[in-house]
């Protein structure tokens, strides 16, 4: 039976859902591969999150054609858990589908109930009245604690900020959150003064914090804008190294000053 599947697995021309569940069923199977059939919820995990980067990626680079690759191996990696968990009596795929059209139905009443909402904002309020009491959420703390801690902590950062404005908790303009970069900014260079590890890793925590304070006011995602700073700072790194060779400089040898003045050159530019 087994070889009857694999080979017309091998011979279909176009494969569909069932086809990649059977599939993965068989990979985890005494059948199939080893290593599929070792794996765990906790040993892939980090293999979700990189599928997840990837396909965000091809989102960045508006590649279609890799956007619809990486979106095939993040549903590979919803049907892999999906089918781990199925061994040990957990739940299916169909439960993962099924829960997910539940929610969609439930959280917007303006399309499935008799609620009104004819704005973006206006839907985006209810969504998340809805999900507070999904989840039982009865204060505004509780919602900020659910915010995932695997999440990039600048992105977590800015969500955990909004809930918080939600609750009344924020700025009241931009300037206060300025400001507050310009204090824990002093409050870390004292602490880098007195040397205490612990104090100076908290003060540059407060630090980010507060820079994404500003961000949520400019409206510029943090995480996205940290990016943008990584990617200048390579591009600029690989025009000075250029840059050096040509003039015959020893990037190793030479001084801070000497290669700072080669940066301000390919700045200027």
């Amino acid at each position: 039976m087994v070889i009857t599947m694999v080979q017309h697995m091998k011979c279909k021309k176009q494969h569909d859902l069932k086809d990649l569940l059977d599939i993965v069923r068989l990979l985890r199977s005494d059948c199939g591969c080893p290593w599929d059939r070792e794996q765990t919820h906790q040993s892939v995990r980090g293999e979700f999150l990189e599928e997840a980067y990837e396909a965000v990626d091809a989102i960045d680079q508006r590649d279609s054609a890799a956007l619809c690759e990486e979106l095939g191996d993040v549903l590979l990696q919803v049907v892999f858990h999906s089918q781990i968990e199925s061994e040990s009596g957990g739940f299916a795929f169909e439960d993962v589908v099924d829960g997910i059209c539940k929610k969609l139905i439930l959280r917007h009443p303006h399309v499935f109930g008799d609620v009104i909402a004819e704005t973006p904002g206006e839907v985006k309020k209810n969504w998340d009245e809805i999900k507070r009491r999904e989840k039982g959420q009865s204060s505004y703390t509780e919602t900020l604690k659910s915010v995932p801690k695997a999440m990039p902590a600048l992105m977590r950062a800015a969500k955990v900020q909004n809930r918080a404005k939600k609750a009344g908790f924020d700025w009241p303009e931009i300037s206060g959150a300025l400001d507050k970069i310009t204090e824990e900014t002093a409050e870390l260079r004292t602490a880098i003064a007195d040397g205490q590890a612990g104090e100076i890793e908290n003060e540059l925590g407060d630090l980010l914090f507060s820079v994404v304070n500003v961000s949520r006011f400019i409206k510029v995602n943090p995480e996205r804008a940290a990016e943008l700073a990584t990617e200048k700072f390579i591009s600029r790194f690989d025009r000075l190294e250029r840059l050096a060779a040509q003039r015959g400089i020893d990037m190793k040898e030479s001084s801070l000053a000497q290669l700072d003045a080669l940066w301000d050159e390919i700045k200027n530019r």
